[in-house]
């Protein structure tokens, strides 16, 4: 049951233990060599201008991979990398809450809220730009799937993990192919969101929407978890990777409960419980182990930046595991497909960061709309690296209030339940009868985003 929640399900299926071994331990010295890596000037540097050291690696590794030039590695360790992006991105949201403290919801309701809606507005959004482009441009020209339709919200807001996971769902629905698109259009995402998003923030200080970055403090406090002994370091490690293996396996115990629950329903909500994610209820799970420690005064065993360097790591291996074994082949059938649904969805973020965003978001509009630029380009660490890019010195509480609303929203889109839904809908009722629905809501998400800015005004 575990393997299946975790998506190991295709691992128990190599018997060749030397390629799994060799898999695993390319990857672990991959991991390794980007921790080490990502200490160097000339990385910090590519960083701070949100280029990803991974995005690199992982085209190094699509370009040693089977489908590419040099096919140094081999069909087999990529069968096994494959596996690999739905733990990782589990092990990512493990990760998420508990190096932070629970902010205090009194005087955030409303800016969560706020920060809510615009991302909302924009995974809901997603879907209706991808069903009008398949409807109107793809289907009739290219005789495209109708699934594909659900490719941009996937790619963009789900990320590889995402991709991963609904793969599977795709293919036995007869869009074989959802896996490969997928991956494609969340590493199309991951670029337009760090190369994009970087210029948007030097543009924000520019025309002095956020803090000048000379006024930045070099000496990050976290850094402070790297002043104790060897063996404190060691002791310190093992509590946090036992927390995070507490968080999952409240997330599995949630998962599992909620699959033997789904069988006294009807059979549509059991494929959707059936092909609900871990990596949302690991979220829940972070969460209840942060609060539980607050409660009893032992948050001094959690260490802020082990935490976040686990998740970045996570993060990192994720990409170039998905990266390594994009189908280039399949890739150029459908290079028109992807570039008009990734270039409707940009000028869809971009109209949501810079026109609904002014007008739900009371202050600190660019560093709020830029975390959920990021979010719904490149993934929620892709909305933390552009935040971190804005607000390096946390003057903001954009970061409070961006990590309650995933809070809420993960389970619902970026691979939640929505994203589990929307290929079933589309299979069973039609695309043209989703993109309706999805755009209905986005009606109703903008009256609610004005109310809100109107009950601001009153206040």
């Amino acid at each position: 049951m575990n393997e299946l929640i975790l998506g190991f399900d295709n691992l128990s299926k190599i018997n060749a233990i030397p390629t799994i071994l060799l898999s695993l331990g390319l990857l672990g010295i991959i991991g390794i060599l980007l921790t080490l890596g990502r200490r160097l000037d000339s990385a910090m540097k590519l960083e701070r201008f949100g280029i990803p050291i991974a995005l690199l690696v992982g085209g190094i590794a699509f370009v040693l991979g089977p489908y590419g030039p040099f096919e140094i590695l081999p069909f087999p360790v990529m069968d096994i990398w494959m596996q690999l992006p739905t733990p990782l991105l589990t092990l990512v949201f493990a990760t998420l809450m508990l190096g932070r403290p629970i902010p205090s919801i009194n005087g955030l309701w409303k800016p969560v809220a706020s920060q809510a809606l615009l991302g909302l507005l924009l995974g809901f959004g997603q879907y209706v730009v991808g069903g009008i482009i398949v409807l109107f441009v793809l289907l009739p020209q290219l005789g495209v799937d109708p699934l594909m339709g659900c490719i941009l919200e996937v790619g963009f807001e789900g990320g590889h993990g995402a991709a991963a996971i609904m793969g599977e769902s795709f293919r036995k629905l007869g869009f074989s192919e959802g896996l490969d698109l997928g991956f494609a259009m969340a590493t199309v995402g991951l670029l337009a969101s760090t190369v994009l998003g970087s210029f948007l923030v030097v543009l924000g200080r520019f025309f002095g929407w956020i803090v000048p970055i000379e006024h930045v403090s070099k000496i990050d406090s976290e850094e402070v978890d790297l002043i104790i002994k060897p063996f404190d370091q060691l002791r310190l490690l093992l509590y946090n990777f036992a927390l995070i293996g507490f968080a999952i396996i409240i997330g599995i115990f949630l998962l599992y409960s909620l699959r033997n629950l789904s069988t006294h329903f009807g059979d549509i909500i059991q494929q959707v419980v059936l092909a609900f994610p871990v990596f949302p209820l690991a979220l829940l799970g972070s969460f209840f182990i942060r609060y539980i420690l607050e409660k009893f005064g032992k948050t001094e065993i959690v260490s802020p930046l082990l935490q976040r360097e686990i998740g970045i790591l996570s993060t990192d291996l994720l990409i170039i595991t998905a990266m390594a074994g994009l189908n280039f082949p399949l890739l150029i059938r459908y290079w028109i497909p992807i570039a008009v649904l990734a270039t409707a969805g940009l000028a869809w973020n971009l109209a949501g960061m810079f026109v609904f965003s002014r007008l739900v978001f009371r202050e600190e509009w660019f560093e709020r709309a830029i975390a959920e630029f990021g979010n719904a380009t490149g993934v929620a660490a892709s909305g933390l690296l552009l935040l971190r890019l804005a607000d390096p010195r946390g003057t903001t509480n954009t970061l409070s209030v961006f990590s309650v609303k995933q809070l809420f929203l993960q389970p619902i889109l970026s691979g939640g339940l929505i994203t589990v839904i929307a290929p079933l809908f589309i299979n069973n009722f039609g695309l043209k009868g989703w993109t309706e629905f999805c755009g209905l809501i986005c009606l109703i998400l903008c009256v609610m985003g004005i109310g809100l800015q109107l009950t601001y005004s009153k206040t």
